[in-house]
């Protein structure tokens, strides 16, 4: 199969290019499967952490991130999603409060995308995706891989992102660290904003069983900048 891997969106703050670029990659690498490897809504208005007074609060959060997802489920109507940290935010914050999942409805209710298959976890072509939650370090797809003996790709650590590879004298394996695509100048992101290390947007294509990693040329001046994709 020909994947296209998707990084962590964060609906609504998406860098407003990430679309374009991977709808283009899509097309140039004649991919036939899709998967956005989490977090695909941010809800930074719906967290355990203090809320930015800046940001829209739920109920706009919501009708602005499902304007966003729906851009995506246009483009892509058949793709496989993991579930993000981010995404598990309402069902773990009603947890906390003694509700039970089944009173909550599902991802594919909630943001209308019933042509997405929504999972903790996706197994293609022997290669395990899924976004990484409770994951970091330096190259933590790498250790993600060792730990489940398999290729692996996934996202979560938005400064983390290229291809590493492992062997031993019966196979060889990797591991990839997608990227995100996410819209840094957004207030839901300023508590990063004196973090000198910054996300790298980007994306992975895996063909065959074979990973390749692209990065989002958004630098002024290049083709997926901001300025470009102005409302």
């Amino acid at each position: 199969m020909k994947v296209l891997v998707i990084g962590d969106l964060h609906c609504p703050v998406v860098h407003p290019g990430y679309l374009s670029f991977c709808k283009d990659l899509y097309e140039e690498w004649n991919c036939d499967t899709v998967l956005f490897i989490g977090d695909i809504a941010d809800f930074q208005a719906i967290s355990f952490h203090a809320n930015n007074p800046m940001c829209p609060g739920p109920d706009d959060e919501y009708d602005l991130a499902k304007q966003e997802i729906q851009k995506w489920y246009k483009e892509f109507p058949k793709a496989k999603v993991c579930i993000g940290n981010h995404d598990e935010r309402v069902i773990r914050l009603a947890q906390s409060v003694n509700i039970p999942s089944k009173f909550l409805r599902d991802y594919g209710e909630i943001w209308e995308t019933p042509g997405w298959d929504w999972a903790f976890e996706h197994i293609i072509d022997e290669v395990y995706y899924f976004h990484g939650t409770g994951l970091s370090g330096v190259h933590p797809a790498y250790g993600a891989a060792g730990k489940m003996l398999m290729s692996t790709v996934m996202g979560h650590c938005h400064t983390r992102s290229g291809v590493k590879w492992r062997a031993n004298s019966l196979r060889r394996i990797f591991s990839v660290d997608v990227g995100c695509g996410i819209n840094v100048d957004a207030w839901q992101f300023a508590y990063g904003r004196h973090i000198k290390e910054r996300p790298i947007l980007s994306a992975a294509v895996i063909i065959d069983g074979t990973p390749y990693h692209e990065i989002m040329p958004c630098a002024p001046g290049e083709n997926y900048h901001k300025s470009n994709f102005k409302k």
